[in-house]
């Protein structure tokens, strides 16, 4: 009878361990949700639209178009490059059981050399470090400065601790416009907004 209480008594011990334990583990998930909550609404949020900022910069509006016009022309010439390189290559297709070998391989050579500079110019124009990323960096990201900076400002200013741009958030699925302080930031960088949202 003695091992039989003994053993029912350790039964109990167990039981209360794992329903104390229970017992933490739920304590400490409320006390988590709880602060966590707490901490989560003392959180001030606010998001721009980056695109609608820029859209109403005019000195934006002008350096958009001469980039743009720089990369169109670019572009042509390019594209140029490449049809010259295509009707040389298609003469070539249809003179080749024609010519001898001699003039086979400057021709193959001349091809070869026109390939490399349409490649080069297109590396050149569009490249990492090319002309047309050097002009955006010359013409376009001192005013995207000038909008962070005016974010930054009023983001200080009102104790926001995250701003978000909708514009640049493909995972931004919802966003209350009373949270919206894009026409805030135009307002910091001296600029009254043309196309209200």
């Amino acid at each position: 009878m003695e091992n039989f209480d003994q053993l029912e008594h350790n039964k109990l011990i167990k039981f209360a361990v794992r329903l104390e334990n229970s017992m933490m583990k739920k304590l400490a998930i409320i006390c988590f949700l709880v602060f966590g909550t707490a901490f989560a609404m003392a959180q001030k949020y606010a998001y721009i639209d980056s695109d609608y900022i820029l859209g109403n910069v005019p000195e934006y509006k002008e350096s958009k178009e001469k980039l743009d016009k720089l990369a169109e022309r670019w572009t042509e010439e390019i594209e140029d490059r490449y049809e010259e390189l295509k009707a040389k290559k298609d003469n070539f297709a249809r003179e080749e059981v024609l010519l001898p070998n001699e003039e086979k391989n400057k021709r193959k050579e001349e091809i070869s050399r026109l390939e490399t500079e349409a490649m080069e110019m297109q590396k050149m124009r569009f490249g990492v470090s090319g002309d047309y990323f050097q002009k955006r960096q010359e013409l376009i990201k001192p005013i995207q400065d000038r909008v962070f900076d005016a974010m930054q400002k009023v983001a200080s200013k009102r104790n926001y601790t995250f701003v978000f741009d909708k514009a640049n958030q493909s995972n931004l699925v919802y966003a209350d416009s009373k949270y919206d302080i894009s026409d805030e930031v135009l307002k910091e960088m001296g600029i009254t907004n043309t196309n209200k949202q």
